[in-house]
């Protein structure tokens, strides 16, 4: 006879409800079709439609833009996200990339151009362990940077001499070696100890609110009307944003070592009676305030 006691109708309820919500699958899910997208993107490659495939590596960062913060706004954080999400990013951002400038140009480096693309692909996963392995250690004023140029906009400037030959025609395509050192500098970039805006966690005065409106309704007007010059636009714009991101991070960098060099001097004994009451083990500075390697 089946038990019917009220402990084995609560094992029985708690075997039905246990699984996952739909509020917890639909940031993967946006993870998953990122990942879609951009293989997509190596299809349309394939057939040599280079518009529809930059299009759908750009689709791609969209939607890895928004699993995160869906899942932030939805609390489904989980470690099988944030796994799933970092292995579509070296496919979307590193190989698909890759494989799109070896079809559209490289190719005609022979084995010179495959070992571009491979670089590239290399250099996009380094950095994506990098930024897994090191996203805890990172010191306190450095919330807003990331170290290297993250994997959708690397993947972005390395596609930037496509974009621009839609844009602006034959006169505008790169010859194959002109790419070949493009796609390496960027993957140097992808690499690189450069900090770079994040832009997750930049609050926005009021009175600059409207403006952005402004700026947002634009970019999304030319990305309808002209969406290569403006992708062309927008990839220079971030170019050009690195030198000003990297003597912010010297700025914050400068005012932590000086406030911790005030510590120390109203703390002068403080090394010696604790040894490492300032800092680790070692006696340096706090992990909080140590500058990224």
């Amino acid at each position: 006879m089946e038990e019917t006691t009220p402990n084995a109708r609560s094992r029985r309820k708690l075997k039905r409800t246990r699984g996952l919500s739909i509020r917890e699958v639909i940031p993967n899910a946006i993870t998953v079709a990122a990942t879609c997208a951009a293989l997509t993107g190596l299809r349309f490659a394939i057939e040599g439609a280079w518009g529809f495939a930059v299009g759908a590596v750009v689709i791609a960062a969209v939607l890895d833009a928004l699993d995160g913060r869906m899942a932030r706004i939805l609390n489904a954080t989980s470690e099988f996200g944030a796994q799933l999400d970092s292995l579509s990013d070296f496919v979307s951002f590193g190989v698909v990339p890759a494989l799109i400038l070896y079809f559209w140009s490289l190719n005609g480096l022979g084995g010179f151009g495959w070992a571009v693309a491979l670089f590239l692909t290399v250099c996009c996963g380094l950095r994506l362990a990098r930024f897994n392995s090191r996203i805890d250690t990172l010191p306190s004023f450095a919330y807003n940077f990331f170290q290297g140029v993250p994997a959708p906009a690397g993947a972005g400037l390395a596609l930037l001499p496509i974009a621009a030959s839609l844009a602006f025609g034959e006169a505008a395509v790169a010859p194959p070696w002109l790419t070949g050192l493009w796609t390496v500098a960027v993957g140097l970039l992808m690499v690189s100890e450069l900090p770079t805006y994040s832009f997750k966690k930049v609050k926005v005065p009021r009175r600059l609110l409207v403006p952005l409106m402004l700026l947002f309704g634009l970019t999304l007007a030319g990305l309808a009307g002209q969406p290569w010059d403006t992708i062309v636009v927008m990839g220079v714009i971030y170019l050009a944003l690195i030198p000003f991101s990297v003597m912010s991070y010297k700025k914050l960098k400068d005012e932590a070592d000086r406030l911790q060099e005030t510590q120390g001097d109203l703390k002068p004994d403080a090394g010696e009676k604790n040894g490492d009451a300032r800092g680790g083990a070692d006696g340096g500075a706090p992990t909080t305030l140590r500058s990224i390697k």
